[in-house]
């Protein structure tokens, strides 16, 4: 009798295989909208980590960092902190979130980015709003507006990004770019612009106008929000 149970018992499926097949089910029938931040993430780490329950995982990663974009946003290392994440599990994430930022680039990419402002939004929150550290990003736009390249051209620490205006409009001149919009983040998630971005700006408006390359508007990239200098009439 006792080996009866161990065989009925080996031939039983692990729990969570129906409440898988159950939550692919209802993306299919009801799609993405009609599931919450962790059940998205639980359908992710299905393929992530194929032999084990991911609703406790996808929960644990949902209150370490607070949201789904939070999570992609983080950092490796932090999220390897998170118990059932390893090294490959998190690389995996940095490569979902990095197709996800392409995808979006790709909606902007050679477009009116004047007209496109929400798309260049979601792109530039996608991209920066969850690094630790500060990030300098430029976006170069050709005489008809539309992006031509978006680079980061400097990385700093927590609270500062060294800037230097005359680099700012050399690269412009060499992707031969008419107008730039600035962009960068705010580790802390307050997006208010400090009167060091402000002077910084104006700065790079200035040496610009010399040589014919327009500053649109200076971005401003927290967690909590955006802040748009031209938007709130400080350029």
């Amino acid at each position: 009798m006792p080996e009866l149970r161990k065989s009925a018992s080996a031939d039983e499926k692990p729990h969570y295989l129906g409440h898988r097949d159950r939550l692919r089910e209802r993306f299919l029938t009801s799609g993405q909208g009609a599931l919450p931040d962790y059940e998205l993430l639980e359908l992710l780490l299905f393929r992530l980590i194929p032999r084990s329950d991911t609703k406790p995982v996808a929960k644990a990663l949902l209150a370490r960092f607070g949201s789904l974009a939070e999570v992609l946003g983080a950092p490796i290392n932090l999220l390897q902190e998170v118990k059932g994440i390893g090294p490959a599990v998190a690389l995996d994430l940095k490569v979902i979130a990095a197709a996800a930022q392409r995808m979006v680039l790709g909606e902007i990419k050679g477009r009116e980015v004047l007209t496109s402002w929400s798309q260049v939004l979601d792109y530039c929150k996608a991209a920066m709003a969850f690094e630790e550290r500060e990030q300098f990003r430029i976006l170069f736009l050709d005489k008809k507006n539309g992006l031509i390249a978006d680079e980061v051209q400097q990385t700093g620490t927590v609270d500062h990004t060294p800037v230097y205006p005359r680099e700012v409009i050399r690269r412009a001149l060499e992707l031969s770019a008419t107008a730039i919009v600035l962009v960068h983040n705010h580790p802390s998630g307050d997006p208010t612009p400090s009167r060091a971005d402000i002077d910084m700006t104006k700065e790079i408006i200035e040496t610009g106008k010399r040589l014919g390359i327009a500053v649109h508007d200076h971005l401003i990239i927290g967690k909590k929000g955006y802040a748009s200098m031209k938007g709130l009439l400080l350029i």
